[in-house]
């Protein structure tokens, strides 16, 4: 049975991805050869709400193939007007999939930095730099100083209209062999880095409502992108915790943030991410959020509701705060 889900998911990706591409190629055209600010502004508006029923589609068949029991608290409040910085672990390319649904419609679509490489990629590149996704290339010197500049022009364009901007500090997906050559201090994650964060700062500090702190765990072991594609992505657990941007890294206008003090402030949300993922996965409980049927169609409950498991076989997280330490940067 896993292969024919394979098979026709396999298909179902392939095809939401072309008709995307090719609903989004007159935008992105337009856009390219009118760079002006009032056409740019109304083609990503077109290209934003094109990339979110591409979203809605591949929800639809991972909850139509996989029986997953999803167990999602913190998105009270978030909205779809607003800017946030959303800081996440990072340990498969499916934690892409699950940001994306468990967002989707909730708040701006997602965008993230990705390797310079991938903009070739058959059709998903062109939807990549349409979309105004950063490209890094992460090489010697003066690739970095290149990375940056594309990374701050990037971030300009999303001034232009609300955004979700995701960094994934540890800078690669976790695995055992990285976490011991890294000697990192953490039990379940790997060192944070800075770099991405504090550009988006610099660039956006002003406009960000709120930083997401994410934590994704996967309780029954970290699936595969061909596991969701063959059914088997069992149980997911997302923790969001909604942080103020410290005022200490809102800068002023063309001055940098403090390299130390961000580097404090990253450090502190990971040893508190690094305890819930250890209460996570030693099968821990906490304070109840709300119910929730499908990432695409949470109702609106009282956080402090119980949690309680639902006919499609998903329930709320329970998790308690650990994080609210780091709500202020020392």
């Amino acid at each position: 049975m896993s292969a024919i889900y394979t098979v026709l998911a396999s298909l179902l990706v392939a095809l939401n991805t072309l008709a995307g591409a090719l609903l989004m190629l007159p935008f992105a055209l337009i856009k390219f050869l009118l760079p002006i600010k009032a056409v740019r502004a109304l083609c990503d508006h077109a290209l934003n709400s094109i990339a979110t029923g591409w979203v809605s589609v591949n929800g639809a068949w991972i909850n139509a193939i996989n029986r997953t029991r999803w167990r999602v608290s913190g998105l009270e409040g978030l909205n779809t007007k607003s800017w946030y910085l959303v800081i996440s672990n990072h340990q498969s390319w499916v934690d892409i999939l699950v940001l994306q649904t468990i967002l989707n419609r909730r708040a701006p679509f997602l965008k993230f930095f990705i390797k310079h490489e991938l903009i070739y990629v058959p059709v998903i590149g062109l939807v990549w730099w349409a979309l105004d996704f950063p490209f890094m290339k992460r090489g010697g010197a003066a690739t970095v100083q290149q990375d940056l500049e594309n990374a701050r022009k990037a971030c300009e364009k999303f001034r232009l209209i609300p955004t979700s901007l995701i960094s994934f500090a540890e800078g690669t997906r976790f695995t055992p062999e990285k976490h011991t050559a890294q000697k990192s201090p953490y039990k379940h994650l790997l060192k944070p880095k800075s770099g991405g964060v504090g550009m988006a700062l610099e660039t956006m500090g002003d406009m960000f409502t709120q930083v997401l702190d994410v934590t994704i765990a996967y309780p029954n072991g970290v699936p595969t992108f061909g596991d969701v594609l063959a059914g088997r992505l069992s149980e997911v657990v997302v923790q969001v915790q909604q942080l103020p941007v410290p005022h200490n890294l809102r800068p002023a206008p063309d001055q940098p943030i403090s390299p130390m003090g961000l580097q404090r402030w990253i450090q502190r949300i990971w040893k508190a991410k690094d305890a819930q993922l250890e209460q996570i996965l030693s099968g821990g409980r906490a304070q109840a959020a709300a119910p929730v049927s499908t990432p695409e169609t949470a109702p609106e409950t009282a956080a402090a509701e119980p949690a309680a498991e639902t006919p499609a076989g998903t329930e709320a997280a329970t998790t308690p705060s650990p994080a609210a330490a780091a709500q202020r940067s020392t």
